[in-house]
C-alpha cells in the first residue's frame, strides 16, 4: 500500500482503538497479504511473529474487529485501526491488552469499562460464593427480575433522597451490566447507539 512502510521483516506495527470507546484495545502486526485482507473483508487480519503465519482475529475465539477506519502515521511506519470490537481483544478475557495499570485518572466510562472487565471476568473463571456467579447459574429469568426490581427501587430512592437514588441508580447499573455480559453484548456496542442518538 502506498504510504506504508515495512520493516526489514516486511512488518509494520498496528494499533487497534475501539471506535465507540476511544481506548486502545491491542498492539500487533501485519504483513502486505495481512493489510490488503484487512482492507479487502473490512476484518482485522494480523500477521503472529511467533507462528510466523497470518491470522484472522476471532477466527477462533468470536472476537472478531470490524474495521471502520484505517490511518497511518506521519512516517508511514504504524497503522491505526479503529474498529468495532466484537467481545473481548486481549486473549486473557480482558476488553484490552492494556490492563496493566501504572498511572490513571478514571473517568466514568473507566469505571463501567473496569466493572464490565469485572463481570464478564467473573462469569468466565466461577468463584464460590460470588453474587455474581449466582445470577449467571441461575440464568437470565433471575437477572430480568433483579433489574426490574432495582428499577422500582430507583424510582422510590428518587422520590425520597440524593443519596438513596445514587444508591439505588448503582444497583440497578451493576445489574444492567451483568445483563449486557450475559447476552454477550458490549459496552462498545452500547456506545456506539448513544453516539447515534447525539447526531
Amino acid at each position: 500500500m502506498i504510504g506504508v512502510k515495512y520493516d526489514v521483516n516486511g512488518l509494520v506495527p498496528v494499533i487497534a482503538q475501539d471506535i465507540a470507546t476511544g481506548k486502545v484495545l491491542m498492539l500487533a502486526y501485519m504483513n502486505e497479504e495481512a493489510l490488503n485482507l484487512t482492507l479487502e473483508t473490512r476484518i482485522a487480519h494480523y500477521y503472529s511473529r511467533s507462528r510466523k503465519s497470518l491470522w484472522k482475529k476471532g477466527e477462533t475465539s468470536g472476537n472478531f474487529q470490524v474495521v471502520k477506519g484505517f490511518y497511518y502515521d506521519c512516517d508511514g511506519d504504524t497503522i491505526l485501526l479503529k474498529v468495532n470490537q466484537m467481545g473481548v481483544a486481549c486473549h486473557t478475557g480482558s476488553y484490552s491488552c492494556f490492563f496493566n495499570k501504572v498511572i490513571e485518572d478514571e473517568s466514568i466510562q473507566d469505571v463501567l469499562e473496569k466493572l464490565y472487565e469485572v463481570v464478564l471476568h467473573r462469569k468466565n473463571n466461577p468463584k464460590e460464593g460470588s453474587y455474581t456467579n449466582y445470577l449467571f447459574q441461575e440464568g437470565i429469568d433471575k437477572i430480568l427480575k433483579k433489574i426490574g426490581e432495582e428499577s422500582a427501587e430507583v424510582i422510590i430512592g428518587a422520590k425520597n433522597t440524593k443519596e438513596e437514588l445514587i444508591y439505588e441508580a448503582s444497583d440497578l447499573v451493576y445489574h444492567l451490566i451483568v445483563l449486557l455480559v450475559h447476552k454477550g453484548i458490549s459496552l462498545g456496542d452500547i456506545f456506539s447507539e448513544l453516539e447515534k442518538r447525539m447526531k
